[in-house]
């Protein structure tokens, strides 16, 4: 599979999860908040809103307009400390979010 097949399915996979989990929200944030420039927006929305509002967004659009994607990212990092607070069995979320910090680092 290529590499642009493999983050296509695991970013499907990661908003079907979010969704099972409930941690798929139906209202974007505020435009100030999405115009956070601090990582992972951190000082303006949750990390759930911020994978699902900024990094899939951005990385569909990438996908689509067949713009190189990034060949660095370590998300899985900030995903578990995010994540550990839920009540949710986020296990799987969180190896979703592996494969695509792996997938993103491998170069081509």
């Amino acid at each position: 599979m290529s590499r642009n097949s493999t983050v296509t399915a695991l970013l499907r996979q990661i908003r079907m999860e979010m969704q099972m989990l409930q941690l798929w929200g139906t209202e974007q944030p505020s435009p100030q908040a999405m115009a956070s420039t601090e990582p992972f927006a951190v000082d303006a929305i949750s990390f759930d809103d911020w994978l699902q509002w900024m990094m899939v967004p951005r990385l569909e659009t990438m996908l689509q307009q067949g713009q190189s994607l990034p060949h660095n990212s370590n998300i899985s990092a900030m995903a578990e400390e995010a994540f550990k607070h839920l009540s949710a069995d986020t296990d799987e979320l969180l190896g979703l979010v592996q494969q695509l910090d792996e997938a993103l680092n491998l170069r081509h």
